[in-house]
């Protein structure tokens, strides 16, 4: 573990739940850095802007601007300069798909469900104004031939009081009325990957990095994607002392980032 150079951190149910900060997950984040590990924040939640995720961080004492990589930036980088993108998702798709250079409509505020198509994209992430309207809009446009791309598949959200429906549960909406599978662009999936080894730079590979995280199936699969070990924590999905759901064994059980901070420098 000395080698781990790069340590690619979740944040819902790692660093904060529903932004309510873990506790020791900001001392942590500084130890490790102070080691002169780059703490990466690899998060599937595609709602927010960047800089508000930055903000929020920022608000429980972890300074992370340009270190937060999305789902919503994993899934406009499959989709070209110039295009046309319907987003069925919040403002941090929106952002992203802007920042590629191409144009972001929304379903949000009246759209005219089924009556333009002529999309290029199709990308559905997790947002709280998903309607039926916006279903249809969706399903339109995919059957005109959009590329269909979904920001994560994690079905489930944590949060205090327990988990919430995630992107996964609009996105299999979107998947059973359009008949058509999608390209999902977040954790564990190549495209979220070839992200973070861009972001990381050029001294970047995988045997220097951990991804940290509290879902086997999701973080765990990722690291088995990147080829890098995953340590598991018990302060999100997965609780302390039950079973977990992961199809890869991390490298550590424990429960928190705080433990992973103290097993890497220990190491």
């Amino acid at each position: 573990m000395n080698a781990v150079r790069f340590v690619l951190c979740d944040l819902d149910g790692v660093v904060w739940l529903a932004r309510r900060a873990i506790p020791g997950a900001a001392d942590a984040v500084e130890r490790l850095r102070s080691s002169g590990r780059r703490v990466l924040f690899v998060t599937n939640n595609s709602m927010s802007r960047l800089a508000e995720q930055e903000r929020a961080l920022a608000a429980i004492g972890i300074p992370a601007v340009g270190d937060v990589v999305t789902s919503a930036q994993a899934g406009a980088s499959l989709v070209d300069a110039g295009q046309r993108v319907l987003v069925c998702g919040g403002d941090g798709v929106v952002e992203a798909v802007e920042a590629r250079g191409a144009s972001a409509v929304t379903t949000d505020g009246g759209f005219d469900a089924g009556l333009d198509t002529g999309f290029d994209a199709v990308i559905v992430g997790l947002h709280r104004h998903f309607d039926y309207d916006g279903l249809q809009a969706a399903n339109a446009a995919i059957r005109s031939g959009a590329c269909f791309i979904a920001t994560n598949d994690d079905v489930t959200y944590p949060t205090p009081e327990g988990p919430i429906p995630g992107a996964g549960a609009l996105v299999a909406a979107v998947r059973a009325v359009s008949e058509t599978e999608p390209t999902i662009a977040g954790k564990p999936h190549r495209p979220m990957a070839d992200l973070v080894a861009d972001r990381c730079g050029p001294a970047y590979a995988p045997s220097a990095a951990i991804v940290v995280g509290d879902r086997g199936s999701t973080d765990g699969r990722f690291a088995a994607a990147i080829g890098c070990p995953f340590a598991l924590v018990r302060s999100g999905v997965t609780p302390p002392g039950g079973p977990t759901d992961a199809t890869v064994s991390p490298v550590v059980d424990v429960a928190d980032l705080a433990a992973v901070a103290d097993w890497l420098l220990d190491a």
